[in-house]
């Protein structure tokens, strides 16, 4: 499956419909929950048949399109779904009992209330909301699907407008190239991430490097009277604004993750579990503008793309432990330099590198012939073999 993404041009009045569309879905998905909390034991699938019930219950509600109805109500059900599989699995803390939802932006459609033009440049919806015809602004290209490759149809709102999300049957496969190599990668905050070999990305905190503007948009809204058409286009720039730092770190996250995987023929990276790491409400704000776990997504999506083997391996003690002689050298986060007794001197996510770099390839049981393992690259690249033979003795020794 693929997503393809396009911008939706329409009228002030037709904009305003799909507004109706979204706030029904809402209620669709609200409405679905309280029938589930208030009917307890009820079997999950009995819920979709609440779609027709309100629909004939409410009239409004039933000018959504039934399977638009039905794509609100699965949300609520997967929401569900997932909460009593953390019960069923006694997941420690909360296990994300479903909430309503006030502020919702989309609604989906499955193949029926809408079609598209011959030219595949617009969409028209056609469900009892009769938002009309848009045009379909973007790049991409809607002419490889087959005529029922398109299994669903989100329309989404943002701040600088209305965009439709395709979602289309379509397996998608690179050219796999080869190129006898192999990284581990740490994550960090003084640089996006060190690998193996010592190479560093720079991280380009995007949050930080706009919030003197944000703080000046903020105030902006403060200042304006509640329910004032200004304070709504004070709130616009600043979703704007908001909307621009999540593109560009989205942006970031994707072309370093592809280069990562281009380059290499096997990655390695942390497992980093980032939402218990952000209860640290003094590194909270740096963790979130990193994006590690968009970064790991990502990693993950090319390497299954580009035939490539991506491993997530466990952070433990990667930074403790020596990548050379495999002793633990105990150090606080203030530390920046591993130093071993064994005479190695590294910066400490190089050295952290190096070691997730064997953890993914024992964990993966990679045959090092296919890696080429007696190459050292340029730029000061490891040689593979080392590192193993290293990691061996650790276990051995």
């Amino acid at each position: 499956m693929i997503v393809l993404e396009f911008k939706l041009k329409g009228k002030a009045e037709q904009y305003r419909v799909i507004d109706e569309m979204i706030r029904t879905a809402q209620f669709v998905r609200n409405k679905t929950l309280r029938h589930w909390i208030d009917n307890q034991g009820i079997k999950l699938v009995d819920l979709y048949k609440q779609c027709a019930v309100m629909a004939k219950e409410f009239e409004w509600a039933g000018k959504l399109n039934s399977t638009a109805r039905q794509a609100s109500a699965e949300r609520a059900i997967f929401a569900i779904q997932r909460f009593l599989a953390n019960c069923q699995a006694k997941k420690p803390g909360k296990k994300g009992f479903p909430q309503f939802k006030k502020h919702t932006r989309s609604v989906e459609y499955k193949q029926s209330g809408w079609a598209i033009s011959a030219d595949k440049r617009c969409l028209t919806l056609k469900d009892g909301f009769a938002a009309g015809k848009f045009k379909l602004i973007g790049s991409r290209d809607l002419h490889f699907s087959a005529p029922n490759g398109i299994k669903r149809i989100r329309i989404v709102r943002r701040a600088d407008g209305y965009y439709a999300q395709f979602c289309i049957n379509v397996e998608r496969k690179e050219e796999l190239v080869p190129t006898g190599k192999a990284i581990g990668i740490d994550v960090g905050l003084n640089h996006f991430y060190t690998d193996s070999d010592g190479e560093t990305v720079a991280n380009p905190r995007y949050l930080r490097k706009s919030e003197k503007a944000l703080k000046r948009l903020h105030s902006r809204v403060s200042r304006k009277k509640k329910g004032s058409k200004s304070r709504k286009k004070a709130l616009n720039k600043l979703g704007r604004k908001h909307l621009k730092v999540s593109r560009q770190r989205k942006d970031f996250a994707i072309k370093t993750a592809l280069c990562a995987v281009k380059s290499n023929d096997f990655v390695a990276y942390e497992n980093l579990q980032v939402r218990n790491m952000v209860k640290n409400h003094k590194l909270a704000k740096s963790i979130s503008d990193a994006a590690w776990s968009q970064f790991a997504v990502w990693l993950e999506y090319f390497g299954k793309v580009y035939g490539k083997t991506v491993s997530a391996v466990a952070p433990e003690y990667t930074s403790q432990e020596c990548s050379n002689c495999g002793n633990m050298v105990r150090k606080t986060l203030s530390t920046r330099t591993h130093i071993c007794d064994c005479g190695t001197v590294l910066d400490r996510d190089h050295n952290a590198a190096r070691n997730i770099l064997v953890k993914g390839l024992k964990q993966e049981k990679i045959n090092l012939n296919t890696v080429g393992h007696t190459e050292i690259h340029a730029r000061g690249q490891t040689d593979l073999y080392s590192l193993v033979v290293a990691s061996t003795s650790k276990s051995t020794g």
